[in-house]
């Protein structure tokens, strides 16, 4: 009988110093509204060769673009030669671009694509993307080109310069200045890694200097496509430059 009661006296004291240790602990969902989020650090630099495809609706994208025609024009092609044309441009490409420009406070593009949602860059891109840049005018005064300057500028991207160890261009860019051949041919994990690699025939000349130029001074370095045209950027001159932009903006664009 006493052996009894004391076992029922134990089991009384620890339930009583249970529950007053339950009292004293804050609730679960206390702790976890308390709790500050660990926050994620940013990566250094985006991987663009284990991107998987992409897809955006075109029509949610076509609503979206009143702010983007203000400088790109309703079809795409560039009001100004400061801008790039994007009717017709690779979807990955854009949508890639439109991340860099978040990443990256110094963009003057970074104000404007501040409060885009992922949804709403992926349809911007699929949009654009989908549009077929207008033939050039007939009666429109084609803008002069440097024949001789468009004709280095064709030699460099078709078969580079080895002497300077410029390799060329059509290597991923494709042999007619549309993108990569395979930009949409997955590998065997699923993965696009030329998807991102744009189209350069028809656009702006000066805008392309600006890229080159960029790219030449080492100040483009947030994915790794940046550090490939980084090492090739850092071998053209001011020359180089300006042939390569005079031949790819002397083409007409297209899909």
């Amino acid at each position: 009988m006493k052996r009894t009661i004391r076992l029922l006296a134990i089991v009384a004291a620890c339930t009583v110093s249970a529950l007053a240790q339950s009292q004293d602990a804050p609730p679960e969902e206390a702790v976890a509204a308390d709790a500050q989020p660990v926050e994620q650090p940013t990566p250094r630099y985006v991987d663009l060769r284990r991107m998987r495809p992409l897809t955006g609706n075109v029509a949610a994208g076509e609503a979206k673009s009143e702010l983007c025609a203000a400088c790109h024009g309703p079809q795409g092609i560039s009001i100004a030669p400061t801008f790039p044309n994007i009717g017709g441009q690779r979807m990955d490409f854009m949508y890639w671009q439109l991340v860099e420009f978040k990443r990256n406070p110094d963009s003057p593009m970074s104000p404007l694509v501040a409060d885009l949602t992922d949804q709403d860059m992926l349809d911007l891109s699929a949009y654009y993307a989908s549009l077929t840049p207008p033939p050039a005018d007939p009666a429109a005064e084609p803008e002069p080109v440097d024949a001789t300057l468009a004709r280095l500028g064709e030699q460099l991207y078709l078969t580079g310069d080895p002497a300077k160890g410029i390799p060329p261009c059509q290597g991923c860019h494709g042999v007619d200045a549309n993108g990569h051949p395979d930009a949409l041919r997955t590998d065997r994990d699923g993965h696009t890694p030329y998807a991102s690699y744009p189209a350069l025939r028809g656009q702006q000349a000066i805008y392309l200097q600006t890229k080159l130029a960029e790219y030449r001074d080492g100040r483009m370095d947030d994915s790794t496509t940046d550090f490939v045209m980084t090492g090739i950027g850092e071998r053209l001159d001011d020359d180089s430059i300006q042939a390569l932009s005079a031949w790819l903006s002397s083409l007409p664009p297209g899909q």
